[in-house]
């Protein structure tokens, strides 16, 4: 495996570790652990020190019988840190928003003597915390047989916490007609992601028309939008009918809204849907997707949905979701105040990613096509 498929796949797996509330990195002992703790804390004002932290495990699982302490060609048995730093590692770590230098980590005088990473090594690393943790973790790796792939693959999850903890100054373009605002939702819906969670933008983006219609809907007249429940919460659990809910003045269910991202609506799933409401004295129930409505078995569907409206009196309504955006936006006095709402939905959604929130930046820069 080359350097940069390894840091590639390093990184695609901490993502999927980085926001599990039960990860267990038990994998190192508390000591490097507390080391690589603080290395990433201080990533932003020692850039050069991760940047070559990086590079030098990278290089170890690439090249196992390497000691990579002799970071540099000149060295008894040394290796050319610097360029495979220059070539791949920086490139990386400026790809995935992580602290990186111009050029290279080895650019930084304290890290580019011609001596070898040992816990000797005369560097002036500062603070000497940061010298102590750098230098004990090679030592870890190459005298102590830790893994250095264990060693990567913390750091990184790390990292990608503190990239994505980071407050993101989200885009707000205004002026911008109904067609147009669509586009946008379908690149940033169907955008390619490596992050999870890209599956509740289209709830996000219902939700922000419904909160706008609120107000500008008589429909919607002394109802109450209530507050969405986490991505993974349960709908039976928490005794919510559908993804959006909006109840009537004394609290019982009005509407409710289910929305699936690229999955098709299926007789099955109306009646599934079905199961959620029939207690309730429910007026209407939408089911929205985000997949093409043009293989959708209409028919089976609709005699489903006429078999409900005799049994429970709910008018169940199957639809796109795009197709459903834009009908709202049509109702509302200025479509503007939509992207407001979305964008602030996003900034609050526990599920929204670093990567979501820049690639709408990128997407309103106009950087970005669809599925890209």
């Amino acid at each position: 495996m080359t350097h940069i498929e390894l840091l590639l796949q390093t990184y695609e797996d901490a993502l999927k570790m980085a926001f599990e509330a039960d990860a267990v990195f038990d994998f190192l002992d508390g000591e490097v652990k507390s080391h690589i703790d603080f290395i990433v804390s201080r990533s932003e004002s020692n850039k050069g020190m991760a940047t070559v932290l990086t590079t030098l495990l990278a290089h170890k699982m690439v090249v196992p019988e390497q000691d990579i302490r002799y970071h540099q060609a000149g060295l008894a048995g040394g290796f050319a840190g610097r360029g495979i730093d220059q070539s791949y590692v920086t490139p990386f770590m400026k790809n995935v928003s992580f602290p990186s230098m111009a050029e290279s980590g080895w650019l930084t005088r304290s890290l580019e003597q011609a001596h070898p990473y040992d816990l000797s090594y005369p560097g002036k690393i500062t603070p000497k915390e940061a010298k102590t943790a750098f230098l004990t973790i090679i030592d870890k790796v190459q005298v102590h047989g830790v893994s250095a792939n264990n060693v990567l693959l913390y750091m990184f999850v790390l990292l990608i916490r503190q990239r994505d903890n980071m407050k993101v100054e989200l885009a707000k373009p205004h002026s911008l007609s109904i067609d147009a605002i669509i586009n946008l939702l379908h690149k940033h819906f169907t955008a390619k992601y490596s992050s999870s969670g890209a599956s509740r933008l289209p709830t996000l983006a219902i939700y922000a028309a419904y909160q706008c219609m609120m107000s500008q809907v008589s429909r919607y007249a002394e109802k109450t939008l209530c507050p969405l429940e986490s991505h993974n919460s349960s709908d039976t659990q928490s005794g919510r009918i559908g993804d959006i809910d909006v109840n009537n003045a004394d609290g019982s269910a009005f509407e409710g809204v289910e929305i699936k991202h690229e999955i098709a609506i299926t007789r099955s799933l109306v009646t599934d849907a079905y199961e959620k409401f029939k207690i309730h004295n429910t007026d209407r129930y939408y089911l929205l997707t985000t997949a093409n409505m043009d293989n959708t078995d209409l028919e089976s569907i609709n005699v489903e949905i006429q078999r409900l409206a005799n049994i429970h009196g709910c008018q169940v309504i199957v639809n796109g979701v795009y197709t459903t955006l834009k009908y709202y936006l049509r109702l509302l006095n200025d479509p503007a105040e939509f992207i407001d709402c979305y964008v602030e939905c996003m900034k609050i959604d526990e599920t929204i990613k670093f990567q979501h929130k820049t690639m709408w930046n990128e997407i309103v820069s106009g950087n970005i096509q669809a599925g890209q």
